[in-house]
């Protein structure tokens, strides 16, 4: 993404250009300071600073220190704001000249702290160079577009382009109808992409109203690919709102229609770049194993997959995103489902997580998942096929306390976040899920109070 920036002249920048120096907060929350460009210099000499709960705030904003032991208990003490100079781009909604760049918190004694989410993933990638391997990795997207008066409404409404005497028009899945009748908004989104060096690829209309996706390409470097997922949010983001529009990533924003995921391939390539998962030309036991690593971990980690109380809503049968822990050569309906199985393109497509989830977070699960895989050899049990499935396989739940309180009794989790976030992650988003049930909704109004 620098090619696009370095390529930039200063010198032509708007007078109120900007740099944002951008942290990735523990719900995929993108905060921050802006920095006038003319006082850029101070970006690279490391001297930005945020408060290291930052990056443990929930849900509200709040820093619970009560769960944390890391705001006010402490003093509230700042951590250095690192940049990743290979995540510097423009900022094509700014003034002229503008540019983003994410940064990894580090401790005032110049650690990454345990806290962020862009260092959790580097520590996971570090085991996998210790290998002397590479994880390939690409991400899909999908989200909604919807009309801005959920504000005033409470509600969410499709496009009013979608919508016909207050009706959706049906299924929109691949109709060019559909993305026809939200060029402009999709154009804006390919121009943000281009601007930015994102590798956007394919854009889909999906099932529901106002669902599109898109794809980006695969990238030998898993942090680089999980900043180009943050990085694609706000775009999207960003782009709706120039054409007066609302876009989100709620896992299931609509109770009647689809949910929106967030499917993650992967290879791994060792050092001469051959990919060993390549059931011909690599280990031909690997690729089975890496699969059984993410399905043996998957009950552990759905709270990061789904780690909200409304991602729990998308867990239905019979649906795309899948409720049970099983995996199918090119099966859409498994959890784990492999494209391919011979050649360099082999992979894996891990299709559990919402799209509502932190892609570093994310990335640092599945990866962990994968390293299961390689460091013995293991079995995925039987293959799911159209005609044949494991009989009472292991499944997802549809509970979002039941996946907090995995999370924070797993010894996968502890090994592969560390023991103070699965603490604080997990207490945190405890926190939230007991919200949830305390809450009395619309449907417990309208259902019993009539009645009982």
């Amino acid at each position: 993404m620098t090619a696009s920036t370095e390529a930039a002249d200063q010198t032509a920048a708007d007078p109120s250009a900007r740099i944002e120096v951008l942290l990735v907060g523990m719900n995929g929350d993108l905060r921050g300071k802006m920095i006038p460009l003319k006082a850029e210099e101070k970006v690279w000499k490391n001297t930005v600073r945020l408060p290291a709960s930052t990056q443990s705030l929930d849900i509200w904003g709040d820093d619970n220190d009560d769960i944390t032991k890391i705001s006010l208990t402490l003093g509230d003490p700042d951590g250095i704001c690192t940049p990743d100079k290979n995540s510097l781009t423009t900022l094509p909604w700014g003034p002229a000249g503008s540019k983003q760049v994410l940064a990894t918190m580090h401790t005032l004694d110049g650690e990454p702290h345990y806290v962020c989410p862009r260092a959790i993933l580097a520590n996971v990638l570090k085991r996998f160079e210790a290998k002397g391997l590479t994880p390939v990795v690409a991400t899909e997207l999908e989200f909604y577009v919807m009309e801005p008066e959920f504000r005033d409404t409470g509600v969410p409404m499709p496009p009013k382009a979608l919508v016909m005497n207050g009706e959706v028009e049906g299924y929109q899945l691949y109709d060019m109808r559909a993305t026809a009748a939200m060029e402009d908004f999709l154009e804006t989104v390919r121009e943000y992409c281009d601007h930015m060096g994102l590798p956007a690829d394919a854009t889909t209309a999906e099932f529901g109203p106002g669902q599109f996706e898109v794809n980006l390409l695969h990238k030998p470097d898993a942090m680089a690919a999980a900043d180009d997922c943050i990085y694609l949010k706000r775009v999207v983001d960003f782009a709706a709102r120039r054409h007066g529009f609302k876009a989100t990533c709620m896992a299931k924003p609509y109770g009647d229609h689809a949910g929106s995921g967030l499917h993650v391939h992967a290879s791994i390539i060792d050092k001469d770049g051959k990919n060993i998962l390549d059931a011909k030309g690599g280990d031909p036991v690997k690729l089975k194993s890496i699969t059984a690593g993410m399905l043996k971990s998957m009950q552990d980690a759905q709270l990061i997959f789904a780690p909200f109380a409304n991602s729990y809503r998308r867990f239905q049968p019979g649906s795309f995103a899948p409720d049970k822990i099983d995996w199918g050569f090119g099966n859409r309906g498994t959890a784990v489902r492999i494209p391919d199985k011979d050649g360099p393109a082999a992979r894996i497509e891990h299709r559990v997580a919402g799209a509502d989830a932190n892609p570093h977070l994310l990335l640092a699960a599945i990866l962990g998942g994968i390293l299961l895989g390689l460091d013995e050899d293991l079995d995925p049990g039987p293959v799911t096929t159209p005609d044949s499935a494991p009989e009472n396989p292991d499944m997802l739940t549809y509970d979002f306390l039941t996946a907090v309180e995995r999370f924070r009794a797993s010894a996968f989790i502890k090994d592969i976040f560390g023991a103070e976030y699965q603490r604080i992650y997990g207490d945190t988003k405890r926190k939230e899920a007991m919200a949830y049930l305390r809450t009395v909704s619309s449907f417990d109004y309208q259902t019993y109070l009539p009645r009982i």
